[in-house]
């Protein structure tokens, strides 16, 4: 008997509520397969479905799933068959699911086929649990068999960030390829990819106009301190033993 979906209440996030706004180009353009008279416009849909699925820095001649965009062609297969075939190709697990956690690999399919973030935690363990009981297809599966995904995108629109731009946001939301990169933090380690370093001392920027000039006292500072001179110390005489009459001068007639 399989385990159901853990149940996870979802958040408030703009993707769950309706936008109004204009289109324009900073709106993602939105592909689907029942508006497409030319083949030209098929290689453009095929194109961003990659760019969707795989993200651009890992599409490579050797990742194309050249069978799959002949059958999506040909109309053998939907769009949304086409994203399932391109989350379950070898290329994409294994440089996403082999190379991750299954939290991590939870979050950019959501991000990837859901287009959106996670809600929370709890929803990542849900999604984990169908991984560990149903594999990583069945998995892919659940996501694209959801309600979300065939109310936002059925069978014949290749999904995309939704409500990428926000009004009250002049910046919008990050694309979740620059959010969420391929390798976590423990797999950047091992793979030794560069790390950050934070210095001790903080880089301050000075104007020109306000740097010291040729001649500025500041800049023998250091070189003052350096020296580490000592001045000459301050003896104390008792008072008892100041003779006023010897010690101190006086013109003599």
């Amino acid at each position: 008997m399989a385990i159901p979906l853990l149940e996870y209440k979802p958040i408030s996030r703009n993707v769950r509520v309706a936008g109004y706004e204009i289109a324009g180009e900073e709106l993602p353009k939105i592909y689907s397969s029942e508006s497409i008279p030319s083949g030209s416009e098929w290689d453009e849909l095929i194109w961003a479905a990659y760019r969707q699925i795989y993200s651009e820095h890992q599409i490579l001649k050797k990742s194309r799933q050249t069978f799959l965009e002949s059958q999506l062609k040909d109309g053998q297969i939907t769009v949304r068959d086409f994203i399932r075939g391109l989350a379950t190709s070898d290329p994409f697990l294994r440089r996403n699911y082999e190379t991750n956690s299954n939290y991590r690999f939870v979050e950019m399919c959501v991000q990837r086929i859901l287009g959106r973030d996670v809600y929370s935690q709890r929803e990542k363990i849900a999604w984990s649990i169908v991984i560990a009981t149903k594999g990583v297809k069945g998995f892919i599966d659940q996501l694209l068999d959801s309600e979300e995904y065939l109310s936002n995108y059925g069978y014949d629109t290749v999904p995309y960030q939704r409500r990428r731009v926000l009004p009250q946001r002049v910046e919008g939301e990050t694309p979740f390829n620059l959010k969420t990169p391929r390798y976590g933090a423990y797999h950047r380690s091992v793979l030794g990819f560069p790390q950050m370093i934070w210095q001790t001392s903080v880089r301050r920027f000075t104007p020109q106009e306000k740097q010291a000039k040729a001649g500025d006292p500041s800049l023998y500072l250091d070189t003052a301190r350096s020296l580490n001179a000592k001045g000459n110390a301050v003896s104390s005489v008792p008072l008892a033993n100041i003779n006023i009459d010897t010690m101190v001068p006086y013109r003599k007639k």
